[in-house]
């Protein structure tokens, strides 16, 4: 089976090693342009681009796959089926049309739940017990495709979104593998999702991890999980600094403590909620190390009151 796979994000390196060994021929990666990062803001190439070098695999980087000069040279190749995972561009019909067997999508939650870009983010935000992988065929609609394989996973009480993306990223080769055997055999299911149980999540952005006391400590402690490491959260003290916020946190469901507000109990540093109160870990200040909470406190003499919103 001749191969075009289009990734970009690190989710997507479990995915191509497994397929760089499997029994097809990879034609090229085709994957985003090179992009500045880091605090000098150097031009960076996707993780992937080097994993795929280092195999003597030819590497695409068009600024846009809907333009006509870049479905010709994917065209051109004549692959047999292409493999998407975190690449994040939408992909017009005529791309779509490419591979005799079609384009499969490799997405990181159960579908139809969770169609978007934070769909790790959200099963831990929501208190989701389980969550998976699903390989489906592509169509134009946000991850609307028709159904292959799903493999479920059980989300593990202190799971965060680093450590859910990583054991997702180890899933997501093994779904492949039922996937693309059953598409060679031809038995490959078209399984449609069902549309009233369709949720959408978009992408995150950093303002979106500010913390509001006034909800459950309960929401809050799966919220700090869920966002970490990206976009993180964070409170402002009623002086306007912020304070940036790490898991793990615990919650006190028996605590009383007016929301925001801090006090140490023992080696313990709690903010009450708008429900019960949380025991936070670690914080950190902008332009500050990360430090123990309590040592924050006593930095501030255990004065601690965080507004609100």
């Amino acid at each position: 089976m001749r191969v075009v796979v289009v990734a970009t994000g690190d989710i997507a390196l479990p995915t191509w090693d497994w397929l760089v060994h499997a029994p097809c021929e990879i034609l090229a990666l085709v994957t985003q342009p090179d992009k500045p990062a880091g605090r000098r803001m150097q031009m960076t190439p996707p993780t992937i681009k080097l994993r795929a070098l280092e195999a003597g695999i030819p590497v695409m980087q068009p600024e846009s796959l809907r333009r006509k000069s870049a479905i010709d040279a994917v065209a051109d190749l004549m692959p047999d089926l292409i493999v998407v995972m975190a690449y994040g561009q939408v992909l017009n019909q005529r791309f779509l049309d490419i591979p005799p067997l079609g384009c499969i999508n490799i997405h990181a939650s159960l579908l139809p739940k969770y169609r978007g870009a934070s769909c790790i983010q959200a099963a831990l935000d929501h208190g989701d017990a389980e969550t998976g992988i699903t390989v489906m065929h592509m169509v134009r609609a946000l991850d609307a495709g028709d159904v292959i394989w799903q493999s479920p996973m059980a989300i593990r009480p202190q799971e965060t979104a680093e450590s859910l993306h990583d054991a997702l990223a180890h899933l997501a080769p093994v779904a492949l593998a039922d996937a693309m055997a059953l598409l060679i055999q031809g038995k490959a299911c078209r399984a449609p999702q069902d549309e009233s149980a369709v949720s959408y999540v978009g992408k995150l952005l950093r303002e979106d991890g500010r913390l509001d006391w006034s909800r459950t400590a309960t929401e809050l402690e799966r919220r700090i999980r869920a966002y970490h490491p990206w976009p993180g959260t964070f409170a402002c003290l009623e002086q306007g600094m912020r304070v940036k916020i790490f898991p793990p946190v615990e919650v006190v469901s028996e605590e009383s403590t007016p929301p925001g507000q801090g006090q140490i109990q023992g080696q313990r540093l709690l903010i009450g909620c708008g429900q019960g109160a949380l025991a936070l870990s670690e914080v950190q200040t902008e332009g500050g190390k990360r430090i123990s909470a309590t040592d924050f406190a006593r930095g501030h003499r255990g004065e601690i009151r965080f507004s609100i919103t």
